[in-house]
């Protein structure tokens, strides 16, 4: 297994740790900056806790000036620097660096000004995703993006992966629901990207950094646009007994020109793990399940809910149920909700994989995933956004049982890969980060992984911002492609040319 962190990406410098935090003293006071063992090991990984480093310095400032001046220093002193929201990712984007400044956004957790009539909220970075649609419900308002972790994940985290939801088919993901960001530089210069009007002039800078994993600035401030609550919606639950018959007949409610708000797919294991743990009432017998909601005006709602139900039995369900109520409606979104911390349940480890792939293929790639399912040995729950291809697969191992993890890894592997010969993409909300920096080396070409890293360049030219994360090494890149055609699993035409 090539290391998260290769040795061609890790960053040296000189200065001493006293002498930096003498320096950050200056202008941090004494609580705001960590550096015994002990306050520093919350902040060794994020969601993906197979990888763990303890951080160098880890500091928590509480205003802009504050971090400018962290950057400013760590710039001069040649130290990298990582950005860290909740912590709640789930490609090790935000895993610390032994050498690094690790820096906490949890401070800034403001709400900072609602604009009801023009539909945008002002936001700290450290401000939790739900947290939006809480404070501006009694306007009947609402922010759409909404990941399982909407609870817990900070809208500064969501913009660094480009986080999406349940409900992304139809409101699409974070980069379709901001307007403005206001971000720090490697140097500590302010920059001010987009605007809160529908449009803003020159590049569309605001696109590049949603999604930038932490490596192009630091954001500090972010404008997102809100939406009115629609005036009625309706939830449908279809049992299917193939689960590749309900990824195909995710494809033809698609086809058939029906955009649902949400669709959701679950399979058997998620199914049972997720009434097991919360009672939304789903079938155990069911081999899959569709989560479709439909939202509007009633009038909307009532026709394409009739065309929906029609639909699904068309395309395979055996039945499909319909929420009587609210309280039903939110029962049947508990458990797709709950579906990762349900699965944990139900096993000592679990691997989350997030690859998207077009919605056509989603039968094929399901049935190629059972198979390698028990090709390793190793369960598989699935539980994904149908609507938009985005996968989930969760595969359960022990980590206790030696060689377990690494055939999870692998396993995970195969699927990345699978997505991309699919015509899809190693990541659809979680981000690179060090978990697929390597498929990054099948995705692109020598030339496209060029342009991204002299757009990292332009922006953060010593590459002090969140090293050995996202974008591979050359060096990278030249081992993982030779260990997958030594193992015959890629032709030389899959890889980038060097």
């Amino acid at each position: 297994m090539i290391p998260p962190i290769h040795p061609a990406e890790r960053i040296t410098h000189c200065v001493e740790k006293s002498e930096l935090l003498d320096a950050l003293r200056v202008f941090l006071p004494t609580e705001a900056i960590l550096f015994e063992p002990e306050t520093l090991k919350p902040y060794e990984c994020d969601g993906l806790a197979v990888y763990q480093t303890l951080p160098w310095v880890v500091v928590l400032p509480s205003t802009v000036e504050a971090v400018q001046n962290i950057l400013r220093l760590c710039h001069q002193y040649g130290v990298p620097v990582v950005a860290r929201g909740a912590g709640t990712g789930l490609s090790g984007g935000a895993l610390p660096l032994e050498n690094g400044v690790l820096i906490s956004m949890v401070k800034f957790n403001n709400i900072r000004a609602i604009d009801g009539k023009n539909l945008v909220a002002v936001v700290e970075p450290g401000v939790t995703n739900l947290a939006i649609s809480k404070k501006v419900v009694a306007d009947g308002l609402y922010y759409a993006p909404d990941p399982s972790s909407q609870i817990a994940c900070t809208i500064g985290g969501n913009v660094a992966e480009n986080s999406g939801g349940v409900h992304c088919l139809k409101y699409g993901l974070t980069t379709h629901n901001i307007l403005r960001l206001k971000v720090v530089t490697m140097t500590g210069e302010l920059l001010v990207i987009g605007s809160h009007g529908f449009e803003s002039e020159g590049y569309d800078l605001l696109a590049i950094l949603t999604g930038s994993e932490g490596m192009l600035g630091i954001i500090v401030e972010v404008s997102v646009k809100l939406l009115p609550q629609a005036p009625s919606c309706q939830v449908m639950l279809a049992v299917f007994d193939c689960v590749e018959t309900a990824g195909e007949a995710v494809a033809g409610i698609i086809a058939a020109g029906l955009i649902p708000a949400g669709l959701e797919m679950m399979d058997n294991t998620a199914i049972c793990a997720a009434e097991d743990f919360c009672h939304a009432g789903y079938p155990v017998t069911a081999q899959a399940i569709l989560l479709c909601e439909i939202d509007g005006t009633v009038e909307q709602v009532t026709e394409q809910s009739e065309q929906l139900y029609a639909l699904l039995l068309r395309l395979g369900a055996q039945t499909v149920d319909i929420a009587r109520d609210e309280l039903e409606q939110e029962k049947m979104w508990a458990g797709r909700k709950a579906a990762f911390p349900a699965v944990g349940r139900i096993s000592p480890d679990y691997y989350c994989m997030d690859g998207t792939i077009p919605r056509y293929q989603l039968g094929a790639v399901l049935k190629t995933i059972a198979e390698l399912s028990i090709k390793y040995g190793l369960p598989v729950a699935n539980v994904f956004h149908a609507g938009d291809g985005n996968l989930h697969p969760l595969i359960l191992y022990d980590g206790n049982v030696p060689g377990d993890f690494e055939k999870a890894e692998k396993l995970g592997s195969d699927i990345l890969l699978l997505s991309i010969r699919m015509g899809g993409t190693i990541t659809g909300e979680h981000g690179v980060g060090v978990e697929k920096i390597n498929h990054m080396c099948v995705q692109f070409s020598l030339a496209t992984l060029n342009q991204f890293h002299a757009i990292k360049e332009a922006f953060d030219e010593k590459g002090l911002l969140n090293p050995g994360k996202g974008l591979p090494s050359l060096r990278r890149c030249a081992e993982f492609g030779a260990m997958h055609v030594h193992q015959g699993e890629l032709s030389h035409k899959d890889l980038p040319r060097f």
